[in-house]
Formats: C-alpha cells, structure tokens, sequence
C-alpha cells in the first residue's frame, strides 16, 4: 500500500498535448485560452516542422514544454512522440487537441469533470453526437458522410458504437496507452489506434464537443479529390489492422 501510494504521488495528473504545423494564427490564441481555462495542467506542444513562424511564436510563450521536428513527420508520428512523452513524464492522463480554433480549449474541463467521475481508458471527442443541423460552420456533406462510413467500418470490428472516429479531441489514460504498439505516421493513426484499443480491451465514452468547421478549401475540385483519396488510405488502414489480428488469431487456433 505504500509503495502504491508513493507512486501515484510522484505521477503528474494532466498533460494537455497540442501537436501543431503552420498554425501561426492561431497557436497563440489557443494556448493563451488553454492557460485561462486549465492553468493548473501542464502542457505539451510539438511543432512538426511548420515552415511558417509558428516556431518564433511558440518561442515567446512561457510555460509550455516544446519539441520541434526540424522537418515534418507526420500527425500519426506527432500523436505517438506524444504519447510517448506522457507516459516517460510520468502523467497519468493526457489530453489532446488541435490548434486551429477548431476545438474549444473551454471544453477541456469538459473532458477533466467526465473523468473525475467516472473510469474509462479512452474519453472521445464527437462533433455528431449532439450535432446543431443547423450550424453554418458544420462539416461538408461529402465529409461528414465520409466520417460516417468510416465510423461504421470501424464500428462493425470493433463493437464501439462510435459516432465520429476521427476528432481528435480525446483524453487517455496513459497506463492503457502503454498497450498500444501504435506505428503509423499519418493522419490515419487515429484509426489505427481504434483497432488497437478494441484488440486490448480498453473501455471508451464519447463526450459531445462543439461542431466547427474551418476548412479553407471547402468545396473545391482538389478537396473532392483529396476526400476519395484519404478514404481510400483510411480502408487501408483498418483493413491492415484487421488482417494482422486475424492472422494472430488463426495462428493461436492452429
């Protein structure tokens, strides 16, 4: 018991993570904001190699830990350095969110409240969960509809029952992303992540967060394009996931 209690008493409580690329107009807002709403946690921002100023920037702001990629690695590898660092510095839960204004630092405490009171491995950010149909900032049809098909693919493996796969807003227990063996540098980690989790058994609750859209190249052809090209790598994605445990369980059977 009291080697227990020694333990938890040297583990830091929160870490809220904010991976960043060419975010010069927003990262100083949105870390100004995080500090309002949640100064009592530390926080980690990793510039993955943006080449505008968002490193001089961040080079001005007290009180955050920084990691600066010389070039750039990817969201996928960005996460897992992440989450790596959570777990090396000893915090038992990190929190992560963008910085392009399109999640809402007051909605931190949001995420915090729902853990105190409750025991989940993974709290999931979702835009669809209590969706405004009538907010102007919502996602693009072609989008959403892409979320929802790609939500449903990874419900169907894994049993979760999600409503939006991909926002990143999320909080975890860092103890439970030690099991994780996570290897994907691209934007579709998250996914990789979702068959992951359901492989080892960790318990998620969806939170309902803000529906806001910011995409600048909303509607044009090259998005169109972008959006079958990205789903196309997100099937990948899973089916890579699903493949290798199948192959693990028809190996144990044999």
């Amino acid at each position: 018991m009291f080697l227990s209690n020694y333990i938890n008493a040297q583990m830091k409580k929160y870490l809220i993570f904010i991976p960043v690329f060419n975010e010069e107009q927003n990262v100083k807002e949105v870390l100004f904001l995080i500090k309002r709403y949640r100064n009592m946690s530390d926080i980690l921002v990793i510039d993955d190699g943006s080449t505008d100023n968002t490193s001089t920037i961040l080079d001005t702001i007290k009180g955050i830990n920084k990691i600066r990629h010389k070039s750039n690695k990817g969201y996928g590898f960005t996460l897992i350095e992440g989450f790596n660092y959570a777990i090396e510095q000893n915090y038992q839960y990190v929190i992560t969110m963008d910085s392009d204004k399109q999640h809402q630092p007051k909605e931190v405490e949001k995420f915090i409240k729902m853990n105190e009171k409750s025991d989940f491995d993974i709290l999931s950010g979702s835009r669809y969960l209590n969706a405004n149909n009538n907010n102007d900032s919502k996602a693009p049809e072609d989008r959403r509809k892409v979320n929802q098909r790609v939500t449903k693919k990874i419900n169907n493996f894994t049993g979760y029952d999600l409503t939006d796969a991909f926002c990143g807003f999320k909080l975890y227990k860092t103890h439970s992303l030690k099991k994780l063996k996570l290897d994907e540098p691209g934007y579709g980690m998250p996914l990789q992540l979702w068959v992951q989790a359901w492989k080892n058994n960790l318990t998620v609750k969806e939170i309902p967060v803000e529906l806001i859209y910011l995409d600048r190249n909303k509607g044009t052809v090259n998005a169109y394009k972008n959006i079958f090209r990205r789903y196309r790598y997100y099937m990948e994605i899973i089916n890579k996931g699903k493949m290798y445990y199948e192959n693990i369980s028809s190996r144990s059977a044999s």
